[in-house]
Order: C-alpha cells, then structure tokens, then sequence
C-alpha cells in the first residue's frame, strides 16, 4: 500500500473538509493528521468528511462519543481522547450529511479550538514576563523566541479561530 505525507495547515474546517474530500476523490484516504496529514492509496471514491473539535475527561467519554456518530451513519477515522480535533466519514449514504444538527453546534467546534489556543498562549505569557523582568535568560531577545513567540503566536491563532467561531454563528 502506498502512503504520502503532506504538509498543510487550516483554520477552517470547512475548507479542510473539502480538501481533505478532494484528497479522496484522487485516491488518498486519510489515515493520520498532527503536523502532516498521513494518507494511504485506496480507490478513488466521493466521500463526506466532517471534522468536529472536542476533548474528553475520560477514555468512556471518547467511546460513548464516537458510538454515538457509528450509530449515526458516520466513522471515526482520525482522532483521539486528547487530540481535539476528530474527523469522521459519512458510511451510510441514509445518513444526514452533517454531523451539527444546528449553527450553534458547528459554531461550538470553532469556540472549543479557540478555548484551547488561549489556554495554551496563556500558559507563555508569565513565563514571557518573567524571563524579560528578571533577564533571566541573559538577552531580552531569547527570552522572546523561547516564551513571547510562541505566546504570540497562540494567541494570533486563537484570535484567528474566535473570528471563525463569530462568523459561523451568524450563519
């Protein structure tokens, strides 16, 4: 079986869906997504892709998630317990092709991701502070690039996601 790797990165679902059917379509099925999307050769075939957001206190939580979309026509094909983001694919052609009932639901995927990049952009922003204000790490320059820059970063991308999050809402 031959496999690809391929590097790219979304904001939007929306769009990943899209590529990630396109991918399908050419005859590359999703096998594995972090930094690069893992991909394995399989027949061409016209899929639905949907990707939600969510994370789980506990490995039941996880199941009991993922039985509910098999018992709703869709498979979880990427995706775990801690990883937030869970993609699935529609198997039985009876079933909705969503995977939101409403706009606040798929709005929600948006605000989960957004939580989550704040969060992570919070947890540099006093290790920032601290390491410029007591010069810690000997240059005001390095402690941007080992704490600021990342804090900037999250933080640009939660920004990013909160847009996204206001603009499905209006939907």
């Amino acid at each position: 079986m031959k496999t690809m790797n391929k590097f790219k990165s979304f904001l939007d679902f929306s769009k990943e869906e899209k590529w990630l059917e396109e991918m399908a379509e050419k005859g590359w099925q999703l096998k594995g997504a972090s930094l690069t999307y893992k991909f394995e050769s399989a027949p061409s075939e016209q899929v639905k892709i949907r990707i939600d957001f969510r994370d789980f206190k506990s490995n039941q939580d996880f199941n009991d998630y993922k039985t509910l979309f098999e018992d709703s026509g869709w498979k979880h094909i990427v995706g775990s317990k801690d990883s937030g983001t869970q993609y699935f694919m529609k198997t039985n052609p009876d079933a909705d092709d969503e995977i939101f009932s409403d706009t606040a639901s798929r709005a929600g995927r948006y605000k989960r991701s957004y939580e989550r990049w704040i969060m992570l952009a919070m947890c540099f922003m006093p290790l920032f502070v601290v390491s410029v204000s007591s010069n810690m790490m000997g240059s005001t320059f390095l402690a941007f690039l080992s704490f600021g820059a990342p804090f900037f970063i999250f933080l640009i991308i939660a920004i990013a996601y909160h847009g996204l999050y206001e603009k499905e809402k209006k939907k």
